[in-house]
């Protein structure tokens, strides 16, 4: 999959309509539209998986910094096993910020964020795409008035 930047670089090329060749770049309009269309469809469920796993996250945290996980699945995780830092255990209302200032719920939360950028932005690409045609049309209309046709 590529990347955000990637994707921006490949569109500043893609969007480029030759003034003098409309009719190939009208017919490169639906290769466009199938190259974005599958970028935008894999970013989505993408953004899906990061999603599931991060709710398998929350979960697992959720039962760590409460003290229900075994120590096994601790071990296996790699965690300590006390959330708390020898800190007595927080209020329930302040487990927010535990949760918030958590660095691998922070890393999940970022790469959800980006893939929904992602998306944002594959989506005014396509929209731009789809109506690309009359970007070309009002070309070839202000020739025709240049020209006095």
């Amino acid at each position: 999959m590529l990347t955000l930047e990637q994707i921006l670089e490949e569109w500043k090329k893609d969007c480029q309509i030759d003034n003098m060749e409309l009719d190939t770049s009208s017919r490169e309009t639906p290769k466009l539209h199938a190259k974005y269309v599958e970028l935008l469809s894999m970013s989505k469920l993408q953004k899906h998986r990061k999603e599931m796993e991060f709710k398998k996250l929350l979960k697992d945290k959720f039962m760590w910094y409460n003290g229900k996980m075994d120590k096994q699945t601790i071990d296996e995780k790699g965690w300590d096993y006390d959330p708390f830092d020898g800190l007595t255990k927080p209020l329930k209302s302040d487990m927010d910020y535990f949760y918030e200032a958590d660095p691998q719920i922070q890393t999940l939360q970022s790469q959800i964020e980006y893939w929904k950028t992602m998306i944002e932005t594959l989506s005014d690409i396509v929209s731009n795409i789809t109506w690309r045609h009359q970007t070309i049309g009002n070309m070839i209309k202000w020739r025709q008035f240049t020209s006095g046709v």
